[in-house]
């Protein structure tokens, strides 16, 4: 089981700027030594104020490339869509400058026949991840990884060799698609942000399971993690 970073804060505000000032740092210092840095974010609506707090961090903008950890298979104009959430909240301000990298793609009906092109998409960028946010619901999910999702053993197989999937999960709503475990880890820092005091039973329940449990599945990044996970928690 890798070692949690854990980092509590009294509230959502002080989480949120928090969290931006860290992972703007890994953007900055991605620009520094490379030129350009990549970000990929999750949807959902508890980073809101993670996002606005981060569109105002004094960066090169221009040079950075965000994308999702995975996106509902609905057009991005969709009140569910994950793109439109970011393009609402995230790349706003100074922000706005930065380059988005979709996971849905218009035009085709389902993500099973829309993994490839997104695929190609995201093996263009420069991959690994310079900072990458997850969330997680209070069923152990993270990413598009359901309990009881169609390809749930195949997108947390740390072996794996696939950098997206779709999923179909009864919790999922729409058919989803998602970046890959093994897309996941290589990141050079994960964060995780939770609020709640359910969410952080959960995640505790979750530190001490096999890496395979499916009930749980945020048991996949914490027991296959290379390097701490760095929690970020309030109540």
């Amino acid at each position: 089981m890798s070692t949690l970073d854990y980092q509590r804060f009294a509230d959502g505000a002080q989480l949120a700027d928090a969290l931006a000032v860290a992972v703007a740092d890994n953007l900055a210092q991605a620009i520094a030594v490379r030129g350009h840095a990549l970000l990929a974010v999750s949807g959902g609506k508890t980073p809101q104020r993670f996002f606005h707090a981060l569109s105002q961090q004094s960066l090169d903008w221009t040079k950075v490339v965000a994308t999702l950890v995975d996106e509902r298979w609905v057009p991005a104009n969709d009140a569910r869509s994950n793109e439109a959430f970011v393009r609402a909240n995230l790349l706003q301000g100074r922000a706005a400058a930065a380059r988005f990298a979709p996971l849905y793609q218009a035009g085709i009906a389902t993500p099973e026949e829309g993994v490839h092109a997104v695929s190609a998409r995201i093996a263009m960028l420069d991959l690994p991840f310079d900072a990458l946010v997850l969330g997680m619901g209070e069923d152990g999910h993270t990413a598009s990884f359901f309990p009881g999702g169609d390809k749930l053993a195949e997108a947390i197989d740390p072996n794996g060799h696939a950098l997206i999937l779709p999923m179909r999960a009864p919790g999922a709503g729409e058919p989803r698609i998602t970046l890959t475990l093994p897309a996941i880890l290589d990141s050079r820092a994960i964060y995780l942000h939770i609020e709640g005091e359910r969410k952080r039973e959960v995640l505790e329940s979750a530190r001490y399971v096999a890496a395979t449990n499916r009930a749980y599945p945020i048991s996949a990044v914490l027991g296959n993690a290379r390097t701490p996970v760095r929690v970020y928690w309030c109540p």
